[in-house]
């Protein structure tokens, strides 16, 4: 399938390579790796919207620079969720004032952000939130509550949290989202979740009174739940094709093991190795075709069911190709010290959790199944 790239795109990616290649070798920790992307003007290409520190790109070069950016040896982004969250939501639906406010930091690299959607009893449901915020005899927000599986948060300068402002409000209605500083001590707190691949990307962040100014709340009291929604649209899209770059690297690695350990001799795996590259393709074709298209209701909940199910596969096939060899980890063990893993077997932990986090199976289905089918909607229980 023809893309459509034009001579100016691969132009454009061939600019992107060199930049990568240059820069990306010397990169040190995380935050100062996204400063030196701010300062090339890397971040914000899809904004549209130029003049906050950040140059433009088209969609196509977007692609372009997606894909070199999973090819190259370069950091993982930290700074993704207010680029690609946070930033295309004020554009939509936030004040001058907040727009001048907020994305020239992240543009820079200068600030960044983390997620306040789900909770203990809120995750896939999100109408469930119980964080509140409270107006304040000073005119601020007061916010308490808990959020989980808050990725990045242990790094992040600010959150965007989804609280109710109205107090007796249930399900989708009296919802805002604010805009609250994290380094809030007493008030803000972040606790690491381990996860069984023995690593923590994840946090709980417990809310005490947590201060949060009326000029960032996004959108206006009370347009919470249709600001939220707004934002979720805008978590798959590019990332989708630099994400299925990566997969053909893991893809390469199991085929490779395959061949070492003679497992490819055998059909069954054959079969499910060629599978997987095949499948692989039609998410590539899929996602060309979907791309950029506004009102498709059911296409990032198809992508989703695609890919999740996918990398969970490709988890389990390479612990196939390695046999018995899989259960042994690349270190010794010992009480003091976290256990170790090698790649195949922190893909084969990891991929576990892919068909729940970012919306579970379940509720893509339900997506497809309401929105795009017309099948009688799901009933809710009452909150």
């Amino acid at each position: 399938m023809d893309f459509g790239f034009a001579p100016e795109d691969e132009a454009f990616r061939v600019e992107a390579r060199a930049w990568l290649d240059g820069h990306a070798k010397d990169a040190q920790d995380r935050r100062t790796w996204e400063r030196t992307l701010g300062k090339a003007g890397w971040i914000g290409l899809g904004w549209g919207e130029p003049g906050y520190g950040n140059r433009t790109a088209t969609l196509t070069q977007q692609v372009a620079w997606a894909e070199e950016y999973a090819r190259s040896a370069a950091p993982a982004r930290s700074g993704h969720i207010g680029e690609n969250l946070l930033a295309p939501t004020l554009i939509a639906h936030g004040t001058e004032e907040q727009k001048s406010r907020f994305l020239p930091p992240i543009a820079a690299g200068d600030e960044l952000w983390c997620q306040g959607y789900s909770e203990p009893g809120a995750g896939s449901d999100l109408a469930g939130v119980r964080t509140r915020a409270e107006r304040a005899p000073d005119g601020t927000y007061r916010v308490t509550g808990q959020k989980i599986w808050t990725s990045l948060a242990h790094e992040a300068d600010w959150c965007f949290v989804l609280a109710r402002t109205e107090p007796d409000s249930r399900r989708h209605h009296g919802l805002s989202l604010l805009l609250v500083p994290m380094d809030q001590p007493g008030r803000v707190e972040v606790r690491p979740i381990r996860q069984m691949t023995g690593t923590s990307d994840f946090n709980e962040v417990f809310f005490d009174g947590a201060h949060a100014r009326v000029e960032h709340v996004v959108g206006g009291e009370g347009a919470g739940w249709k600001v939220a929604m707004s934002l979720l649209g805008f978590e798959r899209g590019v990332s989708t094709l630099a994400q299925q770059v990566g997969f053909a690297a893991e893809l390469g690695r199991v085929v490779r093991a395959a061949v070492e350990s003679g497992a490819v001799g055998d059909p069954v795996v054959r079969e499910r190795l060629v599978r997987q590259w095949a499948e692989l393709r039609v998410m590539r074709w899929n996602a060309l075709r979907t791309l950029g298209r506004a009102g498709d209701a059911g296409a990032p909940s198809v992508a989703k069911l695609l890919w999740g199910g996918w990398h969970q596969r490709l988890g389990e096939l390479a612990m196939q190709v390695r046999g018995a060899a899989a259960g042994v980890g690349p270190g010794a063990w010992s009480p003091s010290t976290p256990y170790e893993l090698d790649e195949a077997q922190h893909l084969f932990l990891f991929s576990r959790a892919d068909t729940i986090y970012g919306g579970s199976d379940e509720v893509q289905r339900t997506i497809i199944a309401e929105r795009v089918l017309g099948l009688p909607r799901e009933p809710k229980g009452v909150a």
